[in-house]
């Protein structure tokens, strides 16, 4: 699923296939964007915000989000992608990108481009990041069910539906657990920047530090397995925006 970590690799392979580069093919399959065309210019840079990420071209910068299901692909694996996926096709003398089911696909002023991302808490792999900031932001709405928070991208930019759920546990807080009862929400916050940034060169995401698969993770996707920790079987609600799951007896 993708996350911050996943737009922050994505963001660095784009880097290398463009950055320097001058494009020689721009095809954007978004009706609203479809006459824009930047071949001829030259990538100067690609950066991640959150979720968010922006590729910077002469006075324009291509904005995208993965939502659930996108992807940023490079070189040969594009040759394995349906046509009808392809949001956008990038290509220089020597490289491809192609974003593929991508949830949001624009095409920005780049002296305006980071308006779009200006209500986002601090960047959990940026260099704006701020824990004490993050703090401040999470503990505003005491009443606010923890997992809710910790997915707003307000608080603070990365977090999502996976990592809330592992953080929820190794803390050992349930997912409704109000803000105000958390006990040291300044550690939180530094867990997820911790989290997150172990993963950000990692394809197989892991929070248990076992990279194995069906060994990665604590209890996100786990739901009637044992928990790792005290055997008692996970479980799961399905019933809001976002499947929570939980061990009823290591979290409280």
């Amino acid at each position: 699923m993708p996350e911050g970590d996943t737009v922050y690799r994505a963001a660095t392979k784009l880097r290398e296939a463009l950055v320097g580069k001058e494009l020689t093919r721009c095809d954007v399959r978004v009706p609203k964007f479809a006459t824009v065309d930047l071949t001829g210019c030259v990538v100067d840079e690609v950066l991640s915000r959150g979720k968010h990420l922006f590729i910077r071209v002469g006075d324009a910068s291509i904005h995208s989000h993965l939502k659930m299901e996108g992807a940023w692909l490079i070189g040969e694996q594009i040759r394995r992608t349906p046509e009808h996926k392809i949001r956008i096709l990038l290509a220089t003398a020597d490289s491809r990108a192609a974003g593929v089911d991508l949830g949001v696909l624009e095409i920005l002023k780049r002296e305006h481009d980071m308006e779009v991302v200006a209500h986002l808490g601090p960047d959990l792999l940026g260099d704006d990041w701020e824990p004490r900031v993050a703090r401040a932001n999470l503990v505003a709405d005491p009443d606010r069910p923890l997992a809710e928070a910790l997915l707003d991208q307000r608080v603070m930019a990365g977090v999502g539906n996976v990592y809330a759920n592992e953080l929820c546990f190794v803390t050992g807080y349930l997912p409704t657990t109000p803000v105000a009862n958390v006990k040291d929400p300044l550690r939180m916050v530094q867990r997820a920047r911790d989290m997150l940034w172990l993963n950000r060169s990692r394809v197989n995401r892991t929070t248990t530090g076992d990279t194995r698969g069906g060994r990665d993770l604590w209890v996100y996707g786990r739901r009637g397995r044992p928990c790792r920790r005290c055997g008692t079987p996970i479980l799961s609600d399905s019933s809001g925006d976002r499947v929570s799951y939980w061990c009823p007896v290591c979290q409280r």
